[in-house]
């Protein structure tokens, strides 16, 4: 398989000199021709070197390129910006160099879960080889949008839109990690296109409106009942250091009903959402 090769073409402005110099030169002697013509194919020839030499004058832009192609055959790529000359039979194919943004439409897929989510990802990109994008694809630009969501779809397959544990990837809680994914996997995709994939990360991210609410209830759920796991936790700690420092200064001696009693209390107030209201001990009525 050929690959890329970078050509250095003539500097357009000397062979536009000499464009002009032949057409001058040309005119000048059909202007003076004597009686005896036996010399105009001189001027005559002059004239269609003239003509010869404007094909071959080529502008590229900064960033830009252009393929040279002569009889079906590549023959090397201009990269050095600026006002050129090259063959004048060569066909020339401008393929721009610049960094293009693709913001990718919104996907229904199914998560690996099963459950249905929008997902949309921005993908930065920029042509590395020009052989590749101009003979390996038929239409670079449009295999980048179809193989950008092949791979927006077949990520959201990998990983489950939410997770719980740490261990787990999701595609909410580590976009980072689903982002550099989505990045190998569009270069591996579109390296046979001569296309370098710079940035691609996730621009939009939602459970799809038929089960969003029920899926919202249920990450409420879950939210309250890690919170509830944390108070208690929490609290179960306090109770115990109250415990310890009670029997370590030795001033309170309290029996295993008063303690599990002074327990219980301590677990209602730590755990309570609301303010504790105190109940004052007076006593009996009747000593």
């Amino acid at each position: 398989m050929k690959e890329e090769h970078e050509v250095k073409p003539i500097s357009g402005w000397l062979m536009l000199f000499v464009m002009i110099a032949l057409i001058a030169v040309a005119v000048w002697m059909f202007v003076h021709l004597d009686e005896n013509e036996s010399n105009i194919w001189i001027p005559i020839v002059l004239m269609v070197l003239a003509i010869l030499i404007a094909p071959g004058l080529v502008v590229v832009e900064p960033n830009g390129s252009s393929v040279l192609l002569l009889a079906g055959r590549y023959h090397g790529t201009i990269k050095e910006s600026g006002f050129k000359w090259v063959n004048p039979f060569y066909s020339k194919r401008p393929i721009s160099l610049r960094i293009r943004t693709l913001n990718g439409d919104k996907l229904k897929v199914n998560d690996l879960a099963g459950n249905p989510v929008e997902i949309a990802a921005i993908v930065v990109w920029k042509v590395k080889d020009t052989y590749e994008a101009s003979f390996e694809v038929d239409d670079y630009v449009q295999y980048v949008t179809l193989q950008s969501e092949t791979a927006v779809r077949h990520l959201a397959s990998l990983y489950p839109y939410d997770a719980e544990g740490e261990e787990i990837l999701s595609l909410r809680r580590n976009a980072e990690e689903v982002s550099a994914a989505l990045q190998k996997e569009l270069q591996e995709r579109l390296q046979r296109a001569g296309v370098e994939v710079l940035e691609a990360r996730l621009s939009h991210l939602a459970y799809a409106p038929e089960i969003a609410s029920a899926m919202l209830r249920r990450q409420q759920a879950a939210a309250i009942i890690a919170a509830r796991q944390k108070i208690v936790e929490g609290a179960v700690g306090m109770v115990e250091m109250a415990l310890d420092r009670l029997e370590e200064y030795k001033k309170l001696t309290l029996d295993d009903e008063r303690k599990a009693a002074m327990v219980s209390n301590l677990l209602v107030v730590l755990c309570s959402e609301h303010a504790a209201q105190p109940v004052l001990n007076t006593g009996t009525l009747y000593g």
